[in-house]
């Protein structure tokens, strides 16, 4: 069983690769931003909570996160694995990560970041920009103010599971095959 963590700042090539990565190795795709469409479109209680902090502009606390995705994995268990893109976000949730699957006698396989340099992400997330829709696609003092969040908040969780060497870095530039065979190649290794 593979349990994948996909990593890196945004922009950086996650959810495509992702997608992949599921076709690959026929693992389940776990993102954060599912998990919380989904338990808000359907009014779960954590969903409704969600709703809460939502609407009036604030954050969603780590505790209500971590409830969507336990469960998740644990309404999913008949998997070949996971792969985690954009969870976990900080040492909170990387150890409640670990608590979760280690109660269903699992562990996280690795955490493999995709590295790519900041002008690159912000030339890509203002591309995006143009056809996702999204407001913060298209304004680079948005975009960089993310990146900066991700270095600051974010990146630790690279150190946590890099303890217990299982984070790894591939390059994250090229074309979209060249970078999915890198990832490949790295989990593979597992």
């Amino acid at each position: 069983m593979i349990n994948l963590i996909l990593f890196g700042p945004p922009g950086s090539g996650k959810g495509t690769q992702a997608k992949k990565l599921v076709e690959q190795y026929e693992l389940l795709h776990i993102s954060t931003g599912d998990l919380f469409r989904y338990e808000m479109g359907n009014n779960t209680p954590l969903g409704l909570k969600a709703k809460e902090y939502i609407s009036k502009g604030e954050l969603v606390p780590d505790e209500i996160t971590v409830g969507m995705l336990a469960n998740k994995v644990i309404a999913n268990q008949n998997v070949k694995g996971y792969i985690f893109d954009g969870y976990p976000r900080n040492i909170f949730q990387s150890e409640e990560l670990d608590r979760i699957l280690a109660e269903m006698g699992m562990e996280v396989t690795g955490l493999v970041a995709l590295a790519v340099e900041d002008e690159e992400i912000v030339q890509r997330i203002l591309g995006r920009g143009k056809t996702s829709g999204r407001t913060d696609d298209n304004d680079e003092s948005i975009i960089r103010n993310r990146i900066e969040v991700y270095k600051q908040e974010t990146r630790p969780v690279f150190d946590y599971y890099a303890k217990s060497n299982k984070s790894f870095e591939i390059g994250g530039l090229g074309s979209i095959d060249d970078v999915f065979d890198r990832l490949c190649k790295q989990i593979n290794t597992f």
